[in-house]
């Protein structure tokens, strides 16, 4: 069975950080590229941040450049994003997805366009100010 579980959210003050985690079991990670939604009450859903698990590429929104960091852990096939001096415009649940990496050919800048080949659960994160 496929599960993408997503965890690490909650209630943080502005400035504050959080580490999101997605671990993956029932596919083959090395063969996929990982990426990180979010979706704010109202709004239509974002492609945050992806990485692929065979080169380490990685891509940001540029909204979240220089605050957010994904990685990846093979061993443990969970993906991690790091996010820094958060803001209240971060407030959204996030949600960790899996494209099979030949689909998105490198096109790590893109790979929001993609349909996703399996979506976790969502982790929710609030951002006071």
């Amino acid at each position: 069975e496929v599960q993408l579980v997503e965890s690490g959210g909650g209630l943080v003050q502005a400035g504050g950080s959080l580490r999101l985690s997605c671990a993956a079991s029932g596919f083959t990670f090395d063969d996929y590229v990982i990426g990180w939604f979010r979706q704010a009450p109202g709004k239509e859903r974002e492609g945050v941040s992806c990485i692929s698990s065979s080169d380490g590429s990685t891509y940001y929104v540029d909204s979240v450049k220089g605050r957010f960091t994904i990685s990846s852990d093979n061993a443990k096939n969970t993906v991690y994003l790091q996010m820094n001096s958060l803001k209240p415009e971060d407030t959204a649940v996030y949600y960790c997805a899996a494209v099979w990496g030949s689909r998105v050919h490198g096109d790590y800048d893109s790979f929001y366009k993609y349909g996703m080949d399996y979506w976790g659960k969502g982790t929710l994160v609030t951002v006071s100010s």
